[in-house]
């Protein structure tokens, strides 16, 4: 197991003093630009838990460099690194969405891998919240999916098997539940009637109200039609109909359909009590603030990769100060958007790589062989927008940790003079 950097202190690689790092940017047309980075931004301090808005960060988990994180191999897991990240979420006021990350939960973390991740995290969140007297649940809610089936057609039975016992699992451990979007019910689900079906009988087990998830397409394509329909209105119909009928059991529900206007649709719909959890990585700044009658919390992975800003930014909202809000939150839009472009499902890639310029993981990979999923123009463009919303800690070091990645590339001063 391999130590990870302290989140709370200075990098793991001491930056190099002088002047402002220079950066090259290679464009998908052949040309390389350069850019100067920005000083580093006023770091954000730890702080308690933000009460303004209930806010999660989705976050990744860190590979052990030197396991066997190939595509279609079990995850191996750097827990140093991958709870230190999460303690840093901790710190700065937010929570964490654990095993929620559909970047990597079917795409290179088993479910092995995720019932021991589901339960770290839980403790750690536990002792986190006994010292600071906080909730476990305000710290972390963990995904239930249905992943331990075989990728193969099973019944609805089945589903509603695994879901269940996926559910006792995360409520076991003290952490709060969401009720993730299934491919497997989705592929065994003939109508709304099927959908309104299973979720009734996994709500019915459910000890404490939990989060329901509308996951779409541009994340999974085989969840396309999800709840019944792929008209939007009527599954949302669906939607509303299991909350009302199960009101007591349903916490909130994440909205992942990336559509502004269906999200304010639906808030407007859901009873008393029943939080809308924003999971639009590109609008999420007017969505949390809200309309003046109804407002979002936020269950996102967008906010993994800004934390600090996030942070600042709800502290704003704390004591009223929407400019202020807006004008910390509303430039990390941009960069959310390019982290989360087409295709949307190799998003965690672009979080994943702002941790590691960061000095938040050691190494540059990611489980499943997912660091490969972005090309080098769209990675200098994810630095560029970094640069100008303050997300780069320590620019020296990102400037460094970019150079060395360029250079096995094949991305070198000399090429771009020839070029």
């Amino acid at each position: 197991m391999t130590a990870g950097p302290d989140p709370s202190g200075p990098p793991a690689e001491a930056a190099d003093p002088g002047s402002a790092p220079e950066v090259l940017l290679p464009r998908s047309s052949g040309r390389v630009d350069r850019l100067t980075l920005a000083a580093a931004p006023e770091k954000v301090r730890p702080r308690g838990h933000h009460r303004v808005r209930s806010v999660y960060a989705a976050a990744h988990v860190v590979p052990l460099p030197w396991g066997n994180n190939v595509p279609g191999a079990p995850a191996e897991v750097d827990w140093d690194s991958t709870l230190g990240f999460r303690r840093r979420v901790w710190d700065l006021g937010l929570g964490v969405a654990e095993a929620m990350d559909t970047a990597q939960r079917n795409m290179g973390l088993d479910y092995a891998a995720t019932r021991e991740l589901v339960e770290r995290t839980a403790r750690a969140a536990t002792e986190f919240g006994r010292e600071h007297g906080v909730p476990t649940r305000d710290l972390v809610v963990s995904g239930v999916n249905t992943d331990q089936l075989p990728d193969a057609p099973v019944s609805l039975a089945q589903v509603v098997s695994a879901y269940r016992e996926q559910l006792e699992h995360v409520e076991s451990t003290g952490s709060g539940a969401v009720l993730m979007a299934s491919r497997h019910l989705a592929a065994a689900a003939r109508d709304a009637t099927d959908y309104a079906k299973v979720y009734a009988e996994v709500l019915g087990a459910a000890r404490t109200p939990v989060v329901l998830h509308w996951l779409g397409e541009a994340f999974d394509a085989r969840l396309a039609g999800y709840f019944g329909s792929r008209d939007t209105a009527e599954a949302m119909d669906t939607v509303v109909g299991v909350i009302e009928e199960h009101a007591d059991r349903v916490a909130g529900i994440k909205l992942s359909l990336l559509d502004a206007a269906a999200e304010r649709r639906l808030r407007s719909r859901l009873p008393d009590g029943v939080r809308m959890y924003t999971g639009d990585d590109y609008n999420y700044v007017d969505l949390i603030l809200g309309d003046g009658e109804h407002h979002s919390d936020a269950l996102l992975g967008a906010f993994a990769a800004v934390t600090p800003q996030a942070s600042a930014a709800l502290t704003a909202l704390e004591a009223g100060d929407t400019d202020a809000y807006r004008r910390v939150l509303g430039p990390t839009e941009e960069l959310s958007r390019q982290v989360f472009a087409p295709p949307t499902q190799y998003y965690k890639t672009g979080v994943a790589f702002l941790a590691w310029l960061n000095g938040l993981q050691p190494g540059w990979s990611m489980v499943g062989g997912l660091h490969s999923a972005r090309s080098l123009p769209h990675l200098a463009r994810v630095i560029e927008l970094a640069d100008a919303c303050g997300a780069l800690a320590d620019p020296a070091l990102a400037a460094r940790r970019w150079r060395n990645l360029l250079l096995t590339h094949g991305v070198t001063e000399e090429r771009q003079a020839r070029t």
